[in-house]
């Protein structure tokens, strides 16, 4: 088989990303929630705890909206809101675990099929994937930040490219 050409790779690489995305979009809507919701529950089970704040400057929405979103996360019995161990002034949110292990069934074929993908590299291709995605995550958010900015000229998000910027 010939090597891809820079066309052949743009479209593979597109159709990757169709693929997660269009996954990310059925896993929300298997456990009754919206893109937002999946993204900011993913986000507070992986940091473990997040304020408010910060689920709004890794979404990208405004605080009220973060406040809606975690109404909905709540009532739907995902996450809890709790007492800052650090500051008792602050409110962190965080998974409720039960929760997860719907989240887990959702998921799981994904990682089942995913890992079988990965069980044709050699440990030292499986590290390089690895590296590009670590690599790439940031580029993303990066990115995801740019377009953001550039979309919404003269608004201030906490937490933005700008912020991180000063």
């Amino acid at each position: 088989m010939a090597d891809p050409t820079p066309v052949d790779e743009h479209l593979v690489f597109r159709q990757y990303l169709d693929a997660v995305g269009l996954h990310g979009m059925a896993g929300a809507e298997a456990v009754g929630l919206g893109a937002s919701e999946w993204y900011a529950l993913s986000q507070i089970a992986l940091e473990g705890t997040l304020t408010s704040g910060e689920l709004a400057a890794c979404t990208g929405l405004t605080t009220g909206a973060t406040t809606r979103l975690i109404d909905r996360l709540e009532r739907a019995g995902f996450v809890r809101r709790a007492a800052d161990p650090d500051d008792r002034r602050k409110v962190v949110v965080e998974p409720v675990a039960d929760s997860l292990d719907q989240i887990e069934k959702v998921v799981g074929p994904a990682r089942r099929q995913i890992a079988e993908v990965l069980s044709r590299y050699t440990p030292d291709q499986r590290a390089v994937l690895f590296d590009y995605f670590a690599h790439a995550a940031p580029a993303f958010r990066a990115a995801t930040e740019e377009i953001r900015d550039a979309a919404a000229p003269g608004r201030q998000r906490k937490g933005g490219a700008a912020a991180r910027r000063s």
